[in-house]
């Protein structure tokens, strides 16, 4: 059995981190880190980070930023581990890395340290943490173990349809507003048009295409259609596009919203933007639950799409009276086994106390395994734009493939931390910004196995 460490973070003024061994096969134990040094660990970080709604944190975080060099991140990578790796569980990985022995990592952070990257911190200048242990989240107990939650089998549905979501038309915004395209005109020789070329030769591919190109920029992916193709059954959902994080200081981590191609008129909890309404993560936990009929809203499940039979012959469950009956997230939107949120901020409920964000509702939804980003993500354009890479480079678009075949493999996690290893020894060995962790360490995998 592969040795496994839960890490668990706690915020309490200072951090306080626990570690256990779960075959026991070391003993566990306390760190404490004072709260000053946790402030200025994580502000740093953050300000190595992509800022696209301050003017220059893009391009300063590409050109300038402390992830923009190898050296300055190689320096900042030591700092982090000064900060969170505890001397006794760093020891413990070294003697498994000296045995050959590659141990899983399973962190819970807590919200002020949830976009530290552990792939990323170096506990010595030629050594990393991807390359000595295998690295995910840990999924919240709560969420985990809650009595409603069904799960998908991952052996029982993998030869089903993949439901690629892949850059959607938002209502009301063209492709070059905030909202607008993050791939950009795609070519027919695009990394990610391969991708769906070769999905789609596998009649795996839903919706199906004949053209590979007709499965970027569609305007008919919105909540209606998603339930209805989830309900048809689905192995995995890959959604490339637009996620409008909740901010912390809220306090409402369920306001974090997908941006699909629905128009104003479909039904749901966030507000509308021109002529778009997000799907929000309350959305996708409390479905029908959490419209009332006070707000003009109805059950009868047609903005969702709920055409699933019922009995043979009824679409939506009703009561004696005839009355349609709310229906809860889950039940309009069945997840699947395997999900990937490839957008910004998309796992930004970990900055949250309580994470009932969009990771947690896919995870109640019936996920095992969620991909999603820890922070705002540089396009292939801003690469090309402000960092001068060749306009052949697609470190974005290569990102998503890269997590498209971990989540096709037996162990997505192992298979992650692989292409993240593989951009490490390029970033170590050439110093070029499309190896640069920006990319690569900007995504975190919730495990819930």
């Amino acid at each position: 059995m592969t040795p496994t460490v839960c890490i668990r973070m706690a915020d309490a003024g200072d951090l306080y981190v626990t570690w256990r061994w779960t075959d026991e096969s070391a003993r566990g134990g306390v760190g404490v880190v004072p709260e000053e040094q946790v402030e200025a660990a994580v502000a740093r970080f953050a300000a190595a980070l992509p800022a696209p709604g301050v003017a220059g944190g893009l391009e300063s975080a590409l050109t300038t930023g402390e992830l923009a060099s190898y050296s300055a991140e190689n320096a900042l990578a030591q700092y982090l581990s000064s900060t969170f790796l505890h001397y006794n569980l760093a020891v413990r990985l070294h003697e498994l890395h000296s045995q050959g022995i590659r141990p899983r990592i399973r962190i819970q952070p807590s919200p002020r340290t949830a976009q530290v990257p552990w792939e990323l911190i170096a506990p010595d200048p030629d050594v990393r943490l991807v390359e000595i242990a295998d690295v995910s989240v840990l999924a919240p107990a709560g969420i985990v173990h809650a009595p409603a939650r069904v799960t998908r089998s991952w052996a029982e549905t993998r030869t089903l349809p993949v439901v690629a979501i892949l850059d959607p038309r938002v209502p009301g915004f063209r492709a070059d507003s905030a909202l607008g395209s993050v791939l950009g005109r795609m070519a027919a020789d695009a990394p990610l048009a391969a991708l769906v070329a070769t999905h789609a030769a596998a009649d795996r591919l839903s919706p199906p295409v004949g053209d590979p190109l007709a499965a970027f920029r569609r305007t008919d992916l919105d909540r209606a259609w998603l339930s209805r193709t989830l309900h048809a059954g689905a192995a995995r959902l890959l959604y490339v596009g637009h996620v409008t994080a909740a901010a912390p200081e809220s306090g409402r981590s369920e306001s974090a919203t997908l941006h699909l191609s629905c128009t104003a008129a479909s039904p749901g909890c966030a507000p509308a933007y021109r002529d778009h309404r997000p799907l929000s993560a309350r959305d996708l936990l409390l479905g029908t639950y959490a419209l009332t009929d006070g707000a003009g809203h109805d059950y009868s499940g047609n903005g969702y799409g709920e055409a699933v039979p019922r009995n043979g012959h009824e679409a939506v469950p009703r009561n004696g009276h005839g009355e349609a009956v709310p229906r809860t997230g889950p039940e309009i939107w069945p997840i699947p086994s395997r999900v990937a949120l490839i957008a910004c901020e998309s796992g930004g409920d970990l900055r949250f106390a309580e994470p009932l964000g969009l990771v947690a509702a896919m995870l109640t939804g019936g996920a095992d395994v969620v991909t999603a980003g820890r922070w705002p993500l540089p396009t292939d354009l801003a690469f090309h734009r402000f960092a001068g890479t060749p306009t052949t480079t697609h470190p974005f678009q290569e990102a998503v493939c890269a997590i498209d075949a971990a989540h096709e493999s037996p162990d997505p996690v192992a298979a992650l931390n692989a292409w993240q290893r593989a951009h490490l020894a390029a970033w170590r060995s050439t110093g070029e910004i499309q190896h640069s962790p920006l990319i690569w360490a900007a995504f975190a995998t919730v495990d819930a196995r």
